[in-house]
């Protein structure tokens, strides 16, 4: 490759979760999913939203970064969700974000980005399978609340 090339190329940093647990850790409800992001966004007083990727027997990865907001929204693009799934050749992908208020209750935007992850990664062939808010001592899982039951 040419030098000019790969001045080209954009540099992805993703955390891999290591396994330190007897059994392998593996994401099986949105519990799971808010303990091991919960220190990714925890006690920021900026909404932060995070990307798990999972392999076909959902064990994480990796955790991504994929923006950070203001202490009352965040940007979220399908594109930067699911570029690092691609490169990962993850089977399935979950997305977390915290709510500084520490209510977790989602808001209408939070809701029409859920849906537009989910169709993005329909067309990818790499499903959206949950989406958590963390709040300061609950959250909220759009899948374990029905959300997607009836966009199937």
């Amino acid at each position: 490759m040419a030098t000019k090339e790969l001045k080209s190329w954009r540099k992805v940093k993703v955390t891999l979760v290591r396994e330190t647990a007897a059994e392998p850790y593996t994401m099986r409800s949105g519990t799971d999913v808010a303990h091991l992001v919960r220190t990714f966004v925890a006690n920021d007083p900026r909404e932060m939203m995070v990307a798990v990727y999972v392999d076909a027997r959902n064990k994480p990865l990796a955790v991504y970064q994929v923006s950070i907001g203001t202490a009352e929204a965040t940007l979220v693009s399908p594109r930067e969700v699911f570029c690092p799934a691609v490169a990962l050749a993850a089977s399935a992908v979950l997305i977390a974000h915290n709510h500084p208020s520490g209510d977790p209750t989602p808001s209408a935007e939070d809701r029409a980005v859920t849906d537009r992850i989910r169709a993005a990664g329909e067309l990818l062939g790499i499903p959206l399978l949950d989406h958590i808010v963390i709040g300061t001592a609950r959250y909220y899982s759009f899948a374990e609340e029905g959300f997607f039951a009836y966009r199937t």
